[in-house]
Formats: structure tokens, sequence, C-alpha cells
């Protein structure tokens, strides 16, 4: 008898797992439609269509939409917990495309439906929709999270190449080698650019490279593991730990929750941001070529991501720019509040929560003495060091020079956006070139600390140039470990801050050396300032980034690409990871000095 219920269960088990796998082979039917929607409405918008291709991918979007909607209506009535976040979306997006199948038929009865970028909209939703709930299982042995996070920005960058490269995403075309090099300065949010990007770039051209500064800034992968999670309800405990790595998140069970809440965090700046900007151009009657919406939130969401490209040619130094103060301290605000980091302002807000609960509403309870942690100490006395000390330090340098032709408090902010810019924003409401050797250093030296950790920024960090500095100090005074704010700072910490300092140098005259190979007419405090500039994904030039040869760009992509990830995610990737540590040599002093 238990031999044959054995047998029994073994033969339902193998029943069961078969109609596992058809379920699984009907998933993927929805996500390949989706995927041709995508490549159909990429190839259509990119290219110029003969009336026979024009039927075809009229076509495909017909079917691709009807086993979107299938698809929709069969998980709505199949009988599975799902949250309610979930149907509502399924919901909408099934009566969003029962309403826009009659378009593909000729009955236009909305004319914004007729515009072929909310087409390319929503089927942007269906993909992310239906590559969501895909199961992508890559074994850890072919890929850790380092090399997953690497081949992320490298996938991305490829992709965005191909699109720059289309007809239709440039005026008048632009060569392989601009298009990658336009597409690393976009997702590594540098803003060094080959090409004038508002003369070169279409509409289209202009809405990819926002798509690419927007992945490339807070990070493809934290995209797609919210929505997988959205859409899923779940993960593996094995991606839980790479995301709170990547996330900085204080709990494994926290982990998506932080990614909500930087998606929203992110949105919601960016929208007020771009509110704002479109007020002080209405206000101060400049039309942008592009039009003012789409100047708007392209400058939104090039400084929150502190990327740093511009649809004018001279940046913010354009004629009618350069003086509208109120938009440039917009600007600086929005690059300022992403240089410094989710986790700090995560902290910052909850730091408000506990004053409106427990100081102005006198509400007593459990007391929170440690609400703003050592991290965010250290990073908002740094940052607010630097940016004092640089915005003095242009005013003084710079008084007769690029601030000459400013009085008054635009003056003040001139030189207090000058001196927060090089935190790897790029924007520039002054002529670079022209600005005086002792001023260059310090900008030089600004881009070089960059922003701080968990920011959409670069350079080494302001919290790893603050750990040196106090390290640096506690030796003078002999002691043995770091102490600041009654808290010890772990000994990893100082490791890792002295690791970013030599690499970030090493990679730097490496680079340097690297350009002066490719371009020896050029002097070498242009070829210098554009290294670093392109390390710290600052984006500020001198003039020298157009004029380069092919070698010479080639030199500037990898060190964006190395500066964005850091030369410490390089080598984590790569070198095999030490698991037993159980043993210790006997310790032996070096000289030092």
């Amino acid at each position: 008898m238990i031999r044959h219920r054995s047998l029994f269960h073994r033969f339902f088990s193998i029943v069961h797992r078969k109609k596992d796998a058809r379920v699984q082979t009907f998933l993927y039917i929805p996500f390949f439609a989706s995927l041709l929607l995508v490549v159909a409405a990429i190839f259509d918008v990119g290219f110029d269509q003969t009336a026979f291709m024009r039927r075809i991918l009229h076509l495909v979007y017909l079917v691709g939409f009807i086993v979107e909607v299938l698809a929709l209506l069969l998980r709505l009535i199949r009988p599975v917990q799902r949250r309610v976040a979930v149907v509502f979306v399924d919901v909408l997006m099934c009566l969003v495309l029962l309403g826009y199948i009659p378009v593909l038929f000729g009955h236009v009865w909305l004319p914004a439906l007729s515009n072929p970028y909310w087409q390319g909209l929503l089927i942007l939703l269906i993909f992310v929709r239906e590559a969501s709930i895909v199961h992508l299982k890559i074994r850890r042995s072919l890929l850790n999270p380092a090399q997953m996070f690497l081949f992320s920005f490298l996938l991305l960058i490829v992709m965005g190449a191909m699109l720059l490269y289309m007809p239709h995403a440039t005026f008048e075309g632009i060569s392989l080698l601009d298009a990658l090099f336009t597409s690393t300065s976009a997702v590594c949010v540098t803003g060094l650019a080959v090409v004038d990007t508002g003369a070169t770039f279409t509409t289209f051209g202009l809405i990819v490279l926002m798509l690419l500064m927007q992945l490339g800034g807070l990070g493809m992968m934290t995209f797609t593991s919210y929505f997988s999670y959205f859409f899923k309800g779940g993960t593996s405990y094995e991606n839980q730990l790479a995301l709170q790595e990547m996330t900085n998140a204080d709990k494994i069970s926290e982990v998506f929750l932080v990614l909500r809440r930087i998606l929203l965090l992110t949105l919601g700046i960016e929208l007020v941001g771009g509110l704002l900007i479109y007020h002080f151009l209405q206000t101060s009657g400049l039309f942008p070529e592009q039009g003012r919406l789409l100047f708007t939130f392209f400058h939104s969401i090039s400084a929150f991501c502190n990327a740093g490209f511009s649809t004018l040619s001279n940046s913010l130094y354009e004629v009618g720019y350069r003086m509208n103060y109120g938009l440039q301290l917009v600007v600086a605000s929005l690059f300022i509040v992403g240089g410094l980091g989710f986790p700090i302002l995560f902290n910052l807000v909850r730091y408000l929560k506990h004053l409106l609960t427990h100081k102005l509403l006198n509400k007593r309870g459990v007391s929170m003495p440690w609400v703003i942690n050592l991290h965010t100490r250290v990073v908002l006395i740094t940052s607010v060091s630097l940016l004092v000390l640089g915005t003095l330090g242009v005013f003084l340098l710079e008084w007769e020079g690029v601030l000459a032709e400013h009085s008054g408090v635009g003056k003040w902010v001139v030189a207090f956006f000058t001196a927060a810019t090089p935190r790897t924003a790029g924007f520039n409401v002054v002529d670079t070139a022209a600005i005086q050797l002792p001023t260059l250093l310090l900008v030089v030296f600004l881009m070089w600390v960059g922003a701080s950790p968990g920011s959409t920024g670069g350079g080494i960090k302001t919290s790893t140039f603050a750990i040196a500095l106090l390290n640096s100090i506690s030796i003078a005074k002999g002691k043995d470990r770091i102490d600041c704010f009654g808290r010890e700072v772990s000994p990893i910490t100082v490791r890792r801050a002295y690791s970013q300092v030599f690499l970030s140098v090493l990679v730097i005259v490496a680079a340097t050396w690297a350009l002066s190979l490719f371009e020896p007419e050029q002097r070498f405090r242009a070829l210098f300032f554009e290294t670093v500039s392109a390390f710290s994904t600052v984006g500020l030039s001198t003039g020298l980034t157009p004029f380069l040869s092919i070698g010479g760009k080639w030199v500037l992509i990898v060190t964006m690409f190395v500066g964005r990830l850091s030369m410490l995610t390089f080598m984590v990737a790569f070198f095999k990871q030490v698991t037993y540590l159980k043993y210790r040599y006997p310790q032996e002093d070096i000289l030092i000095n």
C-alpha cells in the first residue's frame, strides 16, 4: 500500500511539474509579444518607413496589443491571491489598451492617442509589466552581484548607443563612436559631449538621453528589481542580499521599501524641480528651441541625476540664461540634493518626523537621541564646508575675472553655482576655459572629491575624503583609532577610504598619461582637467572634448565607465573572494616616513 501511494504521489508530482512548465511557457508568450512591440516601436520611430513596412508594423502593433489584453484579462480572472495595487494597474492597462486598439483602425477618438510618443510610452509600460514577472535565474557561479551591476551598466550603454545611432535620433547623423561616447556619458551621468546636444539630437534622441540619464543615475537594477518585486510579490533571498548592499538598507526586510522610496523621492523632486524651471522660463520670457516642456524635464532629470547634459550649446552660460539667477538656484538645488545621496535624504526625513512628533507637538514617548546618524553628520559637514570654502574661493579669485559681468547678489549666486557644479553636476554658468589657474585647481579638487555615497554623483565621495582627513589627524595626535561625534569609525571603513583614494589617483594618472599619447599637441592643463572631469563623472570641460581624436575618445569612455562604477567595484567583481580568514600571521611594521 505504501509502495502504491509513493508511486501515486510520484505520478502526480510529475503531472504537476508538467503543468507548471506549461504555465511558465504561457507566461513567456506575452513577454515576447511585448519585446516584439518594443523592437517595432524603435524601428518605427528610428527609421523612415515604406508603405509596406508601415502595414507590417501596424499588424505587429495590433497583434501585440490583443495578446497583452488577453494576458491581462486571464490574470484578472485567475483565482490567485494578488495585491490590490497590482490588480488596479492591470485593470488600468487593460482599459487603456482597449481604448487604444480602435486607433489602429483609424478611429482616433482622443487626439493625444495619435501621438507616436504616447504610443511608445504605452509600449514601454507593457514591456516593463511583462518583463517584471519573467523568472530569470542567473547562477551565482557565473555572475556575482558586482559583475551583474557592472554588466547592467555595460548593457545599458550599448543599447543607448544603438538608439542614438538611429537616423531619426539625430538631424544629420553621427558616427557610431560619437553615439557610444554620448551614451556612456549619459549612463555614467557625466555630461561630457563630443557633439552639440541640442543641435544634434531630435526630440526622439533627447528622450533617449533622458531615459539613459535616469536609468544610469539610479541604476537599472533599481528599476528592474523594484518592478519585478511589485508584480511578482517576492524575490529570492540572494537577490535581497545583493540589493541590500546596493541600496544601503539597514535591514534585509526593508530593501524593497527603500527601493520604492528612492523611486518616489526621485520622481517627486524631479517633478517639483521641473515646475520651478518652467516657472522661471516663463517669467523670463525664454522660449527654448526644443519647447519649454521638453527643456524643463530634460534639465530637471539631468540636474538631479548630476548628469550635466543641456540642450543649450553653452549650457547655462548661454545668452539669456547666464543672468537668470532664479533658474540657476533651482538647478543648483537639484544637483546638490541629488549629490547628497538617498541615505542622507532618508535620514533627514526621519529627523524631521522626529522633530514634528517629539518637539513641535510635545509628544511624550520613546526617546530617540541619535536620529541623525554618523554618516549623515560627516557627509553634511563635509559637503557644507566644501560648498562654503569653494564659494568663497571662486568669489575672491574670480572677482575681476569671470564674475566681472555680474554684480551684487548675482556675483554670489554665480560663485555658489560654480563652486557647487564641480561636485559632479557639470552645468556651467561661466566660461570654464576662461577661469584662472588657481580657480581651475580648486575646481579640480572639488571634482576629485565629488558627491556623497549612495547618490547620483561620482568622485571619491565626501565621506571618503572626510575619513582620510580624520585618520591623518588621529595619527598626528598619536591615536590608534578615529573617534567622531561619540562614535568610533570601523577599521574596514578606513581601509575602504584609503583604497578609494589610492585607486582614484592611479586611474587619473593612467588616464591622463594615455590621453597625452593620443593628444600630444594639447596642453597638460587641459588634458588633466578633462581626465578628472571624466573620472569624477562631472562633465565640465575647457573645450577639449569635441576635438578629441578617436583614441582620446576611447580613453575618456573607459575613464567615465570606471569612474561611475569605481575601480574598487571592478576589482571586487573580478577578484576571487576569500572565504576563509580564521588565521593570522605575525605582525611586523613597515617604514612609512
